[in-house]
């Protein structure tokens, strides 16, 4: 018995730490009670030095001593501060009015809405709950279709999963050892090409079925100019003045200049023009712009200004990310000041619900740190890697049985246990096989987006379960009766989402460099290679190369290098 466990240590380990987790345990302290306990066995039974865990103070001061982890309370302050200052329901109001016109127009508000606060805020809690309180009532008032409202609230609110300054992608890239920047540029693209299938499922909407999704009536459309029209072509003159600024400053750009560096700076310029032009004809009375026009100005550009000064800085490499979270939180304070919404009672409950969120990080992290030890002394990593690094196709077999795996794992687990248990098991594996590790992670961050949105375990559709109305009501405007939304109608509404969300991790993995844009790495996946793999006939059982045991006992031990 004792030698069969010495010989199975890291899968008895393993499934101890599934126990543990499904007997309900917090995750933090069942992987430090699993890592403490096998630890002690191995020590016990002479497979580990006693000396094992003296290593682990020094590590756990490293937890402490590491500034890519500092981004994670900037972010959440700055997220928290920008919610309970009514940012969101500024946005939503302006947006909404100017699609309201069209036939869907409230859920492509609620979706670029999501997008706006995901590249300011970072936090789905924030997103969703601020979504679902403000624009919900309006969407049942108006007659939208529950399951449509309710799922694109909730997958509009996961975009802060996937696009920067997203908290996953700063676990991620600690995890992986990559730079926080790189992730954050190779995430923007598919994030933004995410929004954008939603905007096309929900236009396919009200062309298949219009009544779910109608627009506003006239007397919801309160921004109108004294003529009663909407005021659109002055706001079409001032988004064409602005791209011709921006159009002007790229074509006469220095030929050297990166072309990240130079869609930030005209997007700036671009929206400088805009913000000056909207002042000047408030300040002179000039009569230029329309009420609209001026509305969307004035509520776009300073979210945007906090975007630049958040992402803009760091993709420029004029700051880190840590730093580029410091100036958010600062900039988030400034434009609460500047809306005479900052109050102590906000400052200490963002504060508090910031401190609550990072303890709850750490301890995970810890935690995760614990069992790592253990787990690696056990030569668990070797384990792991020769359970996915063979498998049939390479790259691309390797890829989808991860893919699945995490799709599967995520109806139980949160991002933070995944992004702390499964990815450090997983990017050794990658890493070996050839793929880009920055382009792996983002990959994984699409995924790991999922399990917001899992019926029945998803996080972002409690969170609107809370706020949803689970009773008939009468509507305070309309003065009607409004049916509750039921659990099931959240569930149902999240399906095509989730779904919308694998197609394009498969999209990804079909054209990698929706990811690698702009990179100077790319990975690339050879399918020809893999189906020759996938159909080539196993190796004769009990033949193993002894230079490639050699090669990945050395690996395991750090020393492959040498």
């Amino acid at each position: 018995m004792i030698e069969l466990l010495q010989a199975n240590m890291a899968p008895v380990m393993f499934t101890g730490l599934v126990l543990f987790l499904l007997l309900g345990f917090p995750v933090a302290f069942s992987l430090a009670a699993c890592g403490l306990f096998f630890g002690w066995l191995g020590i016990s039974l002479g497979l580990l030095h006693p000396s094992l865990l003296q290593a682990l103070p020094l590590r756990l001061f490293g937890i402490m001593q590491n500034e890519t982890l500092l981004a994670v309370p900037f972010f959440t302050f700055m997220g928290l501060i920008l919610e309970r200052s009514r940012m969101a329901e500024d946005l939503l109001d302006t947006i909404g009015q100017l699609f309201g016109p069209i036939r869907g127009g409230l859920a492509y508000a609620v979706i670029l809405v999501g997008a706006m606060l995901a590249a300011t805020t970072g936090v789905v809690a924030a997103s969703v709950i601020s979504m679902g309180l403000i624009s919900l009532p309006i969407m049942l008032r108006y007659g939208y279709d529950r399951r449509l409202a309710s799922g694109v609230i909730a997958a509009s609110g996961t975009l802060a999963q996937i696009i920067p300054p997203s908290l996953v992608l700063i676990v991620l890239a600690d995890q992986m050892g990559r730079s926080v920047g790189d992730f954050y540029k190779s995430a923007f693209v598919p994030g933004f090409l995410l929004t954008g299938l939603y905007v096309v499922y929900v236009f396919v909407v009200t062309l298949w079925k219009p009544d779910r999704a109608p627009a506003l009536p006239k007397e919801a459309r309160t921004v109108r100019e004294e003529d009663d029209s909407a005021g659109l072509p002055s706001l079409l003159v001032l988004l064409l003045v602005s791209s011709a600024g921006a159009i002007a400053f790229a074509r006469s750009r220095p030929a050297e200049m990166p072309t990240d560096e130079v869609i930030v700076l005209s997007l700036c310029i671009g929206a400088a023009i805009a913000f000056c032009l909207a002042v000047l004809n408030r300040l002179l009375r000039l009569g230029w712009l329309s009420r609209m026009a001026e509305q969307v100005t004035f509520v776009l550009i300073p979210p945007l200004a906090l975007i630049f000064l958040v992402l803009g800085t760091i993709f420029l490499g004029m700051a880190t990310p840590t730093e580029g979270g410091a100036m958010g939180a600062v900039g988030a304070l400034a434009m609460a000041v500047a809306r005479k919404r900052l109050s102590p009672a906000l400052l200490k409950q963002a504060m508090d619900s910031t401190l609550k969120l990072s303890c709850f990080v750490i301890f995970i992290l810890i935690g995760s740190t614990v069992f790592s030890l253990s787990f690696q002394a056990v030569d668990g990593p070797l384990w792991v890697s020769s359970l996915l690094s063979d498998l049939p196709g390479g790259q691309l077999g390797f890829l989808v049985v991860v893919n699945t795996l995490i799709f599967a794992l995520a109806f139980f687990l949160d991002f933070f246990e995944l992004a702390f248990i499964v990815i450090p098991l997983l990017a050794p594996v990658a890493e070996k096989l050839g793929i880009d590790l920055v382009w792996f992670g983002v990959l994984l961050a699409i995924n790991i987006q999922t399990s917001f949105m899992h019926p029945p375990f998803g996080f972002a559709l409690f969170y609107l379960r809370s706020v949803a109305p689970a009773d008939d009501y009468v509507d305070t405007v309309s003065r009607r009766r409004v049916a509750k939304v039921t659990t099931g109608q959240i569930y149902r509404g999240a399906v095509p989402f989730v779904t919308i969300q694998i197609a394009m991790i498969a999209l990804v993995i079909a054209f990698p460099g929706i990811i690698s844009h702009g990179r100077s790495g790319e990975t690339k996946i050879d399918a020809e290679k893999a189906l020759e793999q996938l159909l080539a006939p196993p190796p004769p059982s009990g033949v193993e190369d002894p230079a490639r045991r050699l090669e990945d006992a050395l690996r395991g031990t750090g020393r492959s290098g040498e």
